[in-house]
Order: structure tokens, then sequence, then C-alpha cells
């Protein structure tokens, strides 16, 4: 799972609330939505800024719509994984050939965020 390096900081805003967790090698985007959100409001969501030398794991129920927003957006990062509750992060984009596309990256969300 890798150690946490600070604390869990969040930021809220058109619905949606985002929480950051820092790892050694990735980072924790975890999101909560207030509510139904609509596509509208990718045109003015800013995602948190992250180490883009580190990884990204994205968590959250939203629509796929979202994912693929918040994938595009972390592109420049090592990598970016997507978490699946029953095996962990699984990396669906990379830049570092020590991760491939299909690659598990051990993260546990209930016990980061």
């Amino acid at each position: 799972m890798g150690t946490a390096s600070s604390s869990v900081t969040g930021v809220s805003m058109l619905g949606v609330e985002f929480r950051v967790k820092e790892f050694e090698k990735h980072t924790l985007v975890h999101f909560e939505l207030d509510g139904a959100i609509t596509p509208d409001v990718l045109r003015e969501l800013v995602p948190p800024k992250v180490n883009p030398a580190k990884g990204v794991v994205l968590s959250g129920r939203g629509p796929v719509w979202l994912y693929c927003f918040l994938t595009h957006v972390y592109h420049p990062t090592r990598f970016v994984a997507t978490y699946d509750p029953r095996i962990g992060g699984v990396v669906v984009e990379s830049h570092d050939p020590d991760y491939k596309i299909g690659d598990v990256v051990k993260v546990d969300v209930e016990e980061s965020v």
C-alpha cells in the first residue's frame, strides 16, 4: 500500500468534494458527489493539483464521464489508476515502464480518506 506522507486535504466545488492523500509513489484523489451532477460542471471543475512525478489513483462513486475527465486531467502524471474495492487501483494509463496498463496498485481507500 505504501506509506502516507501527509494528511488528507479536501476541497469542494460544483457539487464535487475532493480529498487527496499523498503516498510515496502515488497520490490518492478521492471524490464524493453532493447529489446528482450534470456534465456541464466539467467546464468549471478544477480538480486538485498533484505531484506529476507520482502516479494518481482515482476513487469515488461517479459517472463514467467524470472518470474520463479526471483521467485526462491527470494524464501528465506518472500513471493513472482507478480504484476497484475488490483488488486495488487498476492502472489505466502510464508513462512509467514500471507501471503497465492492467497492473494493480495496492491501496486501501477506506483507511485513507
